[in-house]
């Protein structure tokens, strides 16, 4: 009988869950054509923004965001930046958020800015 109670209360415990990167804009891998004005993340999951972070890195790996705190969006789930006008050139971002359930969440990819 005891052992039944406890899987039934374990079965109950809310699912864990991480944020996953679910999109990006500029596109993960993607080339643009103009300088984009952010960088916005869109995450499967809310995330909690005091623990969230996005940095924006050119190809000597100089941090090129300007440090700027990102925004979160009204539904807790769009991690958004301000770039000022990127160079020609390759990029590398890097971000790590905490989901709102307290599981940490870290990822890269690239893009390309051409004329």
């Amino acid at each position: 009988m005891l052992a039944v109670a406890a899987l039934t209360a374990s079965a109950a415990l809310p699912a864990a869950a991480h944020a996953y990167l679910e999109r990006a804009r500029p596109i993960a891998n993607s080339t643009v054509h103009e300088s984009p004005r952010d960088l916005t993340l869109w995450f499967t999951q809310r995330i909690e923004p005091a623990f969230s972070e996005i940095r924006v890195l050119d190809s000597a790996g100089k941090r090129v965001d300007g440090e700027h705190k990102p925004q979160v969006g009204e539904d807790g789930k769009v991690l958004r930046v301000a770039l000022p006008k990127l160079a020609i050139g390759g990029y590398r971002v890097k971000w790590r958020v905490v989901s709102v359930d307290s599981h940490v969440s870290e990822g890269e990819f690239a893009f390309d800015v051409a004329r």
